[in-house]
């Protein structure tokens, strides 16, 4: 066969087509597509001309109390350099607490007002904690809370009022002061919502409920039901995921699958290890790593983002590699080749 220069650029040209059709897929789907984010504190000169330099879509902001005149003169800055400001970490609040309750709410008012400034369409929020971090069997954390290891988990619960009964098998004797606990955290938040979701629709950004490592709703069925009554009162309401807080109770593909479709605003993604004897995702108190270096399969994550619709935003929440490292790592988990 005679190879012109015309048929070089067409097959040239066929080759780009396929190419460009096959990143379009993940496992013969046709893939969600995935906005790329580092988090930052707020916008500057110097991290916008890094993030646009790395090929970001975009930045979350740790700045929740930003007055409307600075969020507004952020916004623009990034604007400047193509990038989005999509959501804003409100974090930790102790609304579990009653003499916390009310300024905690305040806050997280404040977070929302400030997204709007901002032109953000998201406030990351973790409503509650109790005790410390566990790291065997029947531990007994800082506030004196007796509660299940990781792998011990097995909650039952109300689904229409979202109280709990029971969070292992068997003998639940040892966690009456655990559930109580529990129970009160939901009812704070069922409380807190009830104040801050018209807020929400008023300024028309979304509130994610993040679970991170706080000890309450440690299953993905139970976290599930918490952010779709969250939803089911105000479609403002859902949840803020992160793909690798969890992996001490669940692989991540388990949480989206009960969070489902529609509920999930917005993801983190970090790593996660698990080690021997309790190897695997769900087995054990675990430690934190980088993202290609960790226990969760990512191929299996991306897939399952697919499978359930997401379509949005995922921001790195770690350090040790450079933007530009971080977003080769994102680049290859959207592709479903991390």
């Amino acid at each position: 066969m005679k190879f012109t220069r015309r048929s070089f650029l067409c097959t040239t040209a066929a080759a780009v087509a396929l190419t460009s059709a096959q990143s379009r897929f993940v496992f013969g789907q046709e893939k969600t597509k995935l906005l790329k984010a580092q988090i930052i504190g707020f916008p500057d000169e110097k991290n916008c001309e890094k993030l646009k330099d790395a090929g970001y879509d975009g930045a979350e902001l740790t700045k929740w109390n930003a007055t409307a005149e600075e969020a507004q003169n952020g916004r623009k800055l990034a604007e400047k350099y193509g990038l989005k400001l999509h959501s804003v970490m409100r974090g930790w609040t102790n609304i579990n607490d009653a003499a916390n309750f009310d300024a905690d709410v305040e806050s997280v008012k404040t977070a929302l007002k400030a997204a709007a400034a901002y032109g953000a369409d998201t406030v990351l929020w973790v409503p509650c904690k109790v005790g410390g971090f566990p790291n065997s069997q029947k531990g007994k954390p800082d506030q004196g809370l007796v509660m299940p290891a990781a792998w011990e988990f097995d909650i039952d619960y109300d689904p229409e009022t979202l109280k709990v009964n029971k969070v292992v098998s068997g003998d639940n004797s040892a966690y009456t002061d655990y559930i109580a606990a529990q129970n009160t955290a939901t009812e704070a938040v069922k409380k807190a919502l009830a104040q801050l979701l018209p807020v929400a629709e008023e300024l028309k950004v979304n509130l994610g409920i993040e679970n991170v490592w706080n000890n309450l709703w440690s299953e993905p069925n139970y976290y599930a039901a918490l952010c779709k009554y969250a939803h089911s009162q105000s479609p403002r309401g859902g949840a803020y995921f992160d793909l690798g807080n969890h992996t001490m109770y669940a692989a991540p593909q388990e949480w989206l699958k009960a969070l489902g479709s529609g509920v999930i605003f917005k993801l983190h993604i970090k790593g996660f290890k698990v080690p021997e004897p309790k190897g695997k995702l769900g087995g054990g108190p675990g430690s934190w790593c980088k993202i290609d270096e960790s226990a969760i399969d990512w191929k299996v994550v991306r897939k399952t983002l697919t499978d359930i619709g997401y379509n949005g935003w995922v921001s790195v929440e770690e350090g040790g590699y450079d933007y530009a490292k971080y977003k080769k790592i994102l680049d290859e988990f959207d592709a479903g080749t991390l």
